[in-house]
């Protein structure tokens, strides 16, 4: 068993001079609403015409894009929350088809290994009262639950019915392609104030990246406080301009 902690990451798919030119194509489309065509469209330009998109609530305008992101190190409570987002195409390591026992072509028991996240402001090693005279850790409720799911496939259940028994903290891995509108639903939703605190995480980084890529799409979307445990949430903000 092997606990990951502050390990959950991403990487954009999409290459970013596509994400860019994107922007481009963002403002063609536009000004055939407003039927507004200019001489030349450049990134300046495209920028500031999706600013005011966006100060208008014609984010419409913004579905003529796509964003590919992979999620890595991460748990299935964080798939589980960002799954629940339906206009967004998903691709998602399945707990049906991935032996934890396998290396290569060969499957090995006693080498299984699961991997588990756990809450980066906690120690997993803290033993807690269980109520019956037994005191445990979560690292080691991880551990029973690792001997248990080997005890189960050694006794011949299949990978993808001795997983009903596997903890919601299990390491997964996904990958998220959306429109840069449904993206500022997700990054809205899941870096509040009250996002889980994986899920707020990982998207407060990858909405700060992105708004060094892609400048006006997420540029109301700022930092706007942290909480006890000292981290980031984010939310609109007013623009400068």
């Amino acid at each position: 068993m092997k606990i990951l902690k502050n390990a959950s990451s991403f990487k954009i798919l999409t290459p970013v001079a596509e994400l860019k030119d994107q922007l481009l194509r963002i403002e063609r489309a536009g000004r055939t609403c407003y039927q507004s065509e200019i001489k030349e469209i450049n990134w300046e330009t495209a920028e500031k015409f999706v600013k005011m998109l966006i100060k208008r609530g014609h984010e419409s305008v913004l579905e003529h894009s796509y964003l590919t992101v992979q999620f890595n190190n991460l748990s299935r409570g964080f798939t589980h929350e960002q799954v629940r987002h339906r206009l967004t195409a998903i691709s998602q390591e399945s707990t049906r088809y991935v032996d934890y026992a396998k290396e290569g072509e060969d499957v090995d028991l006693d080498k299984l290994e699961l991997k588990c996240v756990v809450p980066p402001h906690l120690d997993e090693r803290k033993k807690v009262d269980l109520g019956d005279g037994r005191k445990m850790s979560a690292e080691e409720m991880f551990q029973e639950y690792e001997n248990f799911y080997r005890a189960l496939r050694k006794s011949g259940w299949l990978p993808e019915e001795a997983r009903q028994f596997l903890p919601i903290g299990v390491k997964s891995q996904i990958v998220i392609s959306a429109n840069f509108r449904e993206w500022r639903h997700i990054f809205e939703m899941r870096t509040s104030q009250f996002a889980h605190w994986e899920i707020r995480k990982v998207m407060g980084d990858l909405l700060e990246e992105l708004k060094g890529i892609i400048p006006g799409i997420f540029d109301d979307l700022a930092e706007i406080g942290k909480d006890q445990n000292g981290l980031r949430f984010f939310g609109k903000v007013k623009s400068q301009n």
